[in-house]
């Protein structure tokens, strides 16, 4: 009876053993999955000089080309030009719909200029006129900027 107790312990323990804890058996605990950096901090000095100032490689021809006072009157009445931009933009009306601020610091959604880049909700043609139009990449920078209450950096 002795042996037979000891078989029924030793079974007993072997069972109790495999019911624990089994992460050992799983294998390895896989790597965290990678997170997408953080978007660089979007200024305005960035998006004056990348998308208002500089054509890019899909055709389009830099904004200030036709927004500019340099020799004439600016497209829209407004300036893109390095001196006048942000004053042109930030809180100023549009002359398309006047009670429609251009650019409102921290509401991209009520921002006209976004409205024109985007196509929707405005007076007139989608900028820039018959394309090719600014990236997805290109116009989540003006969003993020105006998002962060549009500063003059």
């Amino acid at each position: 009876m002795t042996a037979r107790l000891s078989i029924l312990l030793l079974l007993g323990l072997t069972m109790f053993g495999c019911g624990g804890n089994t992460s050992t058996l799983a294998g390895p605990t896989p790597p965290p999955a990678a997170t997408p950096a953080p978007n660089p901090e979007v200024t305005f000095s960035i998006i004056q000089r990348d998308i208002f100032e500089t054509s890019d490689a899909n055709g389009r021809t830099a904004c200030a080309n036709c927004h500019t006072s340099v020799g004439r009157s600016p497209a829209g009445g407004l300036d893109l030009s390095h001196a006048a931009a942000y004053s042109q933009l930030v809180n100023t009306p549009t002359r398309a719909m006047p009670n429609a601020m251009r650019v409102v610091p921290g509401d991209p959604d009520r921002s006209y200029l976004l409205r024109t880049l985007e196509g929707s909700g405005i007076v007139g043609q989608r900028m820039p006129i018959n394309g090719p139009y600014l990236t997805e990449t290109q116009i989540a920078m003006i969003r993020q900027w105006i998002a962060m209450g549009a500063p003059r950096n």
